[in-house]
């Protein structure tokens, strides 16, 4: 019988996976090695394929849309309420295969290798600041402990550990200066390369017109603009702005029943990174909105009004995110006139 959907559990050495015929009776569902993955598509004719969106997704997508077959990769909670019972590889391939078959089923985009390599950049650089973070923690912590203040602020600690690494010795015993010195030497070299990071992201927004597109939305950086891009493409895979919105977590949770409308808080459900950076983008607007209110726009100013300072960011975002997907799926700049 001809194979027309597939389901693949993926692995990383041992894949599982389920096929049906155009009558849905199953023809397969055996285990497959990683290196049998691609001569066992590349035999089969070209048919529907569904994977989890996970790690090593992307790539095998790639591999088997070159083969001429339809691949749909598919959020792995929304797999889930088809696996009817129990835990196993051959259970979750039947789900697959059963989800991807779905009229209603929302997918996700296919990255591109350029996709999948800016977004490595961002991925370094989000691991290292966190690192940076855990041994400023450290660092002042451990000091503290010798009645000694480090003020709050990555200005404040970077000049700590510089001092400390030009000679200045604190009046303490020599172990603890040692080990002072060790951590202020790690803790400059991750900020150097935390930096590096983020000069070559910027000289990649530079040369994309995409991200310089993004650049010219206020609270939008070369950061924000190049993870966007990385992570979503153009955009079209959403119909409007606010599934774009819906999917980064930005849009409050729907508990409506009975005719009666109930709005609850945001969801958070999507991109926690580019989620952070938009409001991260949006808390540097409103300091700019209280320091220099005659730049502001009047819908800024009046929300800061009415609105604490962190749920605006949040509207903010929500509303920048919008902003983003009109940007990116008319390829023309911002426009406040427009919006």
């Amino acid at each position: 019988m001809q194979v027309t959907t597939i389901g693949v559990d993926l692995a990383k050495n041992v894949f599982q996976v389920h096929g049906i015929a155009e009558d849905e009776n199953v023809v397969f569902n055996k285990p497959l090695r990683r290196a049998q993955v691609v001569p066992f598509f590349r035999k089969l004719e070209a048919c529907l394929i569904g994977m989890e969106s996970c790690s090593t997704a992307h790539h095998w997508a790639r591999e088997l849309t070159a083969l001429g077959h339809e691949v749909r990769l598919i959020p792995p909670m929304y797999v889930k309420p088809y696996v009817k019972r129990g835990k196993s590889d051959a259970i979750d391939a039947e789900a697959i295969c059963e989800a991807v078959t779905r009229p209603t089923m929302r997918f996700v985009a296919i990255k591109t290798v350029e996709q999948q390599s800016m977004l490595s950049l961002h991925r370094a650089r989000d691991l290292l600041v966190r690192q940076r973070t855990q041994l400023i923690n450290g660092l002042r912590s451990l000091v503290a402990e010798f009645d000694i203040y480090i003020a709050r602020g990555l200005a404040r600690v970077i000049s700590f550990a510089e001092d400390i690494i030009l000679g200045e010795v604190l009046d303490l015993p020599d172990i603890a200066n040692e080990v002072i010195r060790n951590l202020s030497e790690q803790l400059m070299a991750l900020h150097q390369r935390v930096r590096w990071y983020e000069e070559r992201l910027k000289q990649v927004a530079k040369e994309d017109a995409r991200v310089r597109l993004l650049r010219t939305i206020p609270g939008v950086g070369a950061v924000t603009a190049s993870a966007i891009i990385a992570s979503i493409g153009d955009g079209h895979q959403f119909r409007n702005g606010r599934e774009f919105a819906a999917w980064l977590g930005l849009t409050p949770a729907n508990k409506s029943s009975g005719g009666k409308e109930k709005l609850g808080r945001t969801t958070k459900m999507g991109d926690q990174y580019l989620r952070s950076l938009l409001v991260v983008g949006m808390t540097s607007l409103v300091r700019q909105t209280r320091s220099h209110p005659e730049r502001a726009s009047k819908w800024r100013t009046s929300l800061l009004e009415r609105k604490p300072a962190r749920l605006a960011t949040v509207a903010m975002a929500n509303k920048t995110a919008r902003i983003v997907w009109a940007v990116l799926t008319r390829n023309a700049p911002y426009n406040p006139h427009m919006v």
